[in-house]
């Protein structure tokens, strides 16, 4: 056991002092690399004053010549104004606004001349842009002869058209009254010559 202490042991004593030695060697190499602290600083040299060459140049007093001032006037005295009477203007009363009267719905305008009995209708359905649907909601608005429809005025379209929901537009855009003249005056070659066969 002794000699293994004293084999290794060595070992690590030697191996101790290489490590010693490592750290100064790594300690000295840091300082070195680190800036040297300076020195004092040399005393600042103090410049000798230069020798005056001539005697300074002082120059001559300016004098400066008195200004004449006008003299300001006084403030005039206020003169006193008649006072004048203004009229005010005259006042308009103001104008009440005439109640926005929403129309009320009135029963389909049908020419007294032209009224047909309902058993006496012509068959809507010939005129072009007219479907079921909106045959029996004309029907249901009055409406059931071609002459009724060849009489109406701009307000009976208007008034007709405003009763029409998702078919509103349609008595102008398909020329309603147009071809209920034909169909009325029972002219099928003019009515088929300008829409179309029935």
């Amino acid at each position: 056991m002794q000699e293994f202490f004293m084999d290794y042991g060595l070992w690590l004593l030697v191996a101790l002092l290489v490590i010693i030695v490592l750290i100064f060697l790594l300690s000295g190499k840091r300082k070195a690399e680190l800036p040297a602290e300076p020195a004092t600083p040399p005393a600042p040299v103090e410049a000798a004053p230069a020798p005056l060459l001539a005697e300074p140049v002082v120059p001559a007093p300016v004098v400066i010549a008195p200004v004449a001032v006008e003299p300001v006037p006084a403030e005039p005295e206020p003169v006193a104004v008649a006072p004048v009477a203004v009229e005010p203007a005259p006042v308009e009363p103001a104008i009440p606004e005439a109640p926005i009267i929403e129309p009320v719905a009135e029963p389909v305008p049908v020419s007294p001349a032209v009224t047909t009995p309902a058993d006496e209708g012509d068959d809507l359905l010939r005129l072009k842009g007219v479907g079921p649907k909106l045959k029996a909601l004309l029907t249901d608005l009055g409406v059931t002869s071609f002459a009724q429809i060849a009489a109406w005025t701009d307000t009976d379209i208007a008034t007709i058209d405003a009763k029409l929901g998702n078919f509103k537009g349609r008595p102008v855009r398909d020329q309603w009254i147009d071809q209920a003249k034909y169909l009325a005056a029972g002219d099928i070659a003019g009515f088929e010559a300008k829409y179309g066969k029935i």
